[in-house]
């Protein structure tokens, strides 16, 4: 009776968060169950990046190929903050996220005129610009190509210094993450985001403040992933430029495409799904950009709208 009453997605939305919830130790039964709870964790730590620029992209229409520009400024941030200063890592997290906005309405404000191909140019050239300071930094705060070593994640001095304990810390985050993002995409912004996004022109003609509108996107992704990047820094407790490259921004746009852009839930399937992806081509070593290449294609030509809009026909 009680089932009956709580009725079928009820019951399978009260599974999925029990699951969800308890998943650290059911990976701990595994023999890897260590490194299992650690690709869940990045899982978590790129569904954060991933909402970012979908709101810039899936949202508004902006294509950016340089967000690991952004991913890097995080990272790199918080760990240099909570090294000289001695704050929170959560903390440091948060100003480093707060200085990539800055630093992404500096660049949005010239290039909120530019076209969809110029303005992808423009992000490389940022993410290009971020990787050769990280590369050769002056007085080599960022460690260059030796790398840098951020803390563990911590609150009020506890630490999150097991992956078992980060996964409980990521997941809170995603959940703040998509909440915010939907308030955001439900709201007055999300609504002059998609008519940015459908006509730039007839968008002005209502009278939407289009460079307003553009640079609230760029600013509000680029703390998304500044963010992911901050804690993605403090789980894996090193980072060095290899990790901030123009494959990693293609990565995170192959992400949204692949869940479906414009969407709440399709950051956390591409995520997700591309992530065990890589994971699993890693053993096919010289033949995995090759692999990589042919799923890409597989996906754009049969499913151009993501996995989170795939309808299936039900049986007659």
């Amino acid at each position: 009776m009680m089932l009956e009453k709580l009725g079928k997605h009820k019951i399978f939305k009260l599974i999925l968060s029990v699951v969800i919830l308890v998943l650290p130790l059911i990976l701990s039964g595994f023999r890897n169950g260590n490194y299992l709870t650690l690709l869940v964790c990045f899982m978590l730590v790129y569904i954060v990046a991933v909402s970012g620029l979908d709101i810039l992209f899936g949202y508004c229409g902006q294509i950016s190929l340089g967000h690991a520009g952004f991913f890097a400024i995080g990272a790199y941030g918080s760990a240099i903050l909570q090294t000289s200063t001695g704050l929170s890592p959560l903390l440091t997290s948060v100003l480093s996220s707060v200085a990539a906005m800055g630093v992404a309405a500096f660049i949005a404000f010239p290039a909120a005129k530019l076209k969809f191909h110029f303005l992808s140019l423009a992000t490389v050239a940022f993410g290009e610009i971020i990787y050769s300071f990280i590369s050769a930094s002056p007085g080599g705060i960022t460690g260059n190509f030796v790398g840098y070593f951020p803390k563990p994640m911590s609150i009020f001095g506890y630490k999150f210094d097991t992956f078992f304990k980060f996964y409980y810390f990521a997941l809170v985050i995603v959940a703040l993450a998509l909440i915010i993002k939907y308030r955001i995409v439900k709201s007055k912004t999300g609504r002059a985001l998609e008519a940015i996004r459908e006509n730039t022109f007839a968008a002005n003609g209502m009278g939407i403040n289009v460079r307003k509108y553009k640079m609230i996107a760029f600013c509000a992704s680029a703390f998304y992933v500044a963010f992911s990047g901050a804690i993605y820094g403090h789980l894996v407790g090193y980072i060095s430029p290899g990790l901030f490259t123009f494959d990693q921004s293609v990565i995170f746009l192959t992400m949204v495409l692949f869940g479906g852009s414009g969407t709440i839930f399709g950051a956390v399937l591409g995520a997700s799904a591309i992530q065990i992806m890589n994971e699993l081509l890693r053993n096919l070593e010289q033949y995995y950009l090759l692999f990589y290449g042919i799923f890409l294609l597989i996906v754009i030509l049969f499913m151009p709208n993501g996995l989170v809009r795939i309808k299936f026909k039900r049986r007659r």
